[in-house]
């Protein structure tokens, strides 16, 4: 983008008159004497008045003139003011608890209301939008990442945050949260290790038996389209069978509900992309190039081992990445059937009523999903550019 005006920027105002009123007309946090107690929700104007609901305005106008005639240097002004406005909110959470939350009610909570939570998206889609449009270099990205999350970090640290009902469902389940994030990775990571081979083995097959491949990808299509709660209840009747019948099964753990279930569906879920990305990346390796390392003498293995599968493994780790993304989701489902994970918190929450135990259980999910999407991107990026290199 060049310093000459362009066009109007219709996604980011688009986002900035979103923004507006659900900064006004939104409640943006709420405070409740206890967990059971429904709370009082706050707006804008009744937490700093007018004059404050407009000087806090300012900022979403001034982007929003900005973005009618855009050019580099005001798309960066943008940049500059959502990085700002994204460190700022945990201070603002922190200022309305110091100021609203009575300190001698030790069960007071201050919740976070839909306009916070909506602001906040809207300003992650408009950084979206700057990234695109301005193609930050990594080394910017990561410097704002950096300084929002050192902004979150330093205002959790402060203790200010103590109050939020969020930070008040975590202190009562501390080992409890540390226990179940530990088991819903190590879910996901097994359910994804086991599609790996098995995807990896079937496509290795479907590429030497062609016949098969309509079939194969018939019957992991279907498998992908039964409910996830269907088909633990599938599993349901065969698994407790086997525990009954085979005590070292039971031993082990495999019945008809808990982790085995789980596993067997979040593993049949997780071939269909695993298996097609798999064979598409095999299949995509240009002929020529496989021609070429055979006329140099090298065996089948060789050329599999040092040609086939180092160009396919950028699209490989793509399908890893969809397959991680996707398990980390539905393992939140499998607490249903008693397998654990931070989806034990979601429906808890559901059951009770409490929103912020949802979020807690599903905040983390959330960020695994970005934290897997953004390092296996990172690492198929980096295979990339070696390949065309090399």
């Amino acid at each position: 983008m060049s310093d000459a005006k362009q066009p109007a920027n219709r996604v980011i105002i688009a986002m900035i008159l979103l923004a507006l009123p659900a900064l006004h007309g939104l409640a943006l946090t709420s405070v409740q004497p206890n967990r059971i107690v429904p709370g009082d929700a706050y707006r804008l104007m009744e937490i700093v008045g007018l004059g404050g609901a407009l000087l806090l305005s300012l900022p979403f106008v001034a982007v929003l003139w900005l973005a009618w005639r855009p050019s580099e240097k005001r798309m960066r002004v943008i940049f500059v003011i959502n990085i700002a406005l994204l460190m700022a909110l945990p201070w603002a959470l922190a200022l309305f608890c110091m100021s609203f939350v009575d300190a001698d009610q030790p069960y007071a909570r201050a919740g976070v209301g839909p306009g916070i939570w909506t602001l906040l998206f809207l300003l992650l889609l408009i950084l979206i939008e700057l990234r695109t449009r301005l193609q930050l270099s990594k080394g910017l990205q990561n410097m704002a990442a950096a300084l929002v999350v050192g902004s979150l970090s330093l205002a959790l640290i402060s203790g200010w945050l103590e109050p939020l009902a969020l930070a008040r469902e975590y202190a009562g389940r501390r080992e409890q949260f540390a226990a179940a994030v530990l088991y819903h990775l190590m879910l996901v990571g097994a359910a994804v290790a086991l599609s790996l081979v098995i995807g990896f083995l079937l496509a290795l097959l479907i590429r030497r038996l062609t016949r098969l491949q309509t079939p194969a990808f018939s019957v992991l299509s279907i498998i992908q389209t039964i409910p996830s709660l269907a088909l633990f209840g599938l599993l349901l009747a065969p698994l407790a069978w086997l525990a009954a019948r085979y005590p070292l099964l039971a031993d082990l753990g495999v019945k008809g509900i808990g982790w085995a279930p789980a596993l067997i569906a979040l593993v049949g879920y997780s071939l269909l992309p695993m298996t097609r990305n798999t064979f598409v990346a095999l299949e995509e390796v240009p002929p020529d190039v496989i021609e070429s390392a055979r006329g140099m003498g090298m065996s089948p293995w060789q050329v599999f081992s040092q040609v086939r599968l180092p160009l396919a493994l950028p699209v490989l780790l793509e399908g890893i990445r969809i397959t991680a993304i996707q398990a980390i989701g539905l393992a939140a489902v499998a607490a249903l059937i008693g397998a654990g994970g931070l989806g034990t918190f979601i429906f808890q929450g559901l059951g009770q009523a409490a929103m912020d135990l949802v979020v807690l259980g599903a905040l983390p999910i959330l960020i695994m999903a970005l934290i897997v999407d953004a390092g296996f991107s990172a690492l198929a990026a980096y295979f990339r550019r070696g390949v065309v290199h090399d």
